[in-house]
């Protein structure tokens, strides 16, 4: 399968370089380019890319407003959003995941791990490395509601894991540490398909988007595991 990817950056050469990162990569296609906020929104509209890798910090409309109009589309059920940011502490960042994107990369990220990075946000995997999660919660913790309130719901109490299994609780655990999937059956010494069905079982009992919602409220509720 082939992913469908949308460049969004308000720099021609940055738009220029990820291009031919990607266009190099196989089973990765770009297939369109926007300058700004508004543009995207528009041309996601028209393509249905697969992913968007969305700059945050743009003159002509900024990212977070339309990772937000492209993912509250009705029709985009399939599109996922990769943010990029210069400095990994960016708080357009923060708010970006809030509105529902899968994850964020650096600009000055090496080629095979931005391909990764597409492929890992295409699969429903959140894009949160553990050297930088336990920062990531504590400015959603600082800075008010988590992502899960842009979708109507409530969060559930603190000192509750309601519906889990115990095995399901393992699983959210290493979710929350911003392991992927493999890596959290390496430490279970589970199949890989065994934590996708945990994982999915999870954000349906939960009424969640995606990983990255699953790691704040894991985090909220103290469902998070030790370091290896």
């Amino acid at each position: 399968m082939t992913v469908r990817v949308l460049v969004v950056d308000d720099q021609a050469v940055v738009r220029a370089g990820f291009r031919a990162i990607l266009d190099a990569a196989e089973g990765i296609e770009v297939v369109g380019e926007a300058g700004g906020g508004p543009e995207a929104v528009t041309v996601a509209a028209h393509l249905r890319p697969d992913v968007v890798l969305m700059d945050v910090r743009m003159p002509a409309g900024d990212g977070v407003t339309a990772t937000r109009a492209i993912l509250d589309d009705p029709a985009a059920t399939g599109t996922k959003v990769l943010v990029v940011s210069t400095f990994d502490l960016d708080e357009h960042v923060f708010d970006a995941l809030r509105a529902g994107a899968g994850g964020f990369v650096l600009k000055d990220i090496e080629p095979e791990r931005l391909v990764e990075a597409i492929r890992l946000v295409h699969a429903g995997e959140a894009l949160l490395a553990p050297s930088i999660t336990r920062r990531l919660i504590g400015e959603f913790v600082r800075l008010g509601p988590t992502a899960s309130d842009h979708d109507g719901g409530s969060a559930p109490a603190r000192d509750t894991a309601p519906g889990l299994s115990a095995r399901e609780r393992d699983v959210v655990a290493q979710v929350a540490r911003g392991l992927s999937n493999a890596e959290i059956a390496a430490a279970l010494v589970v199949a890989e398909s065994t934590v996708k069905t945990h994982v999915s079982s999870v954000l349906t009992k939960w009424d969640l988007r995606d990983r990255v919602q699953l790691v704040v409220r894991a985090h909220e509720l103290g469902l998070v595991g030790g370091d290896p």
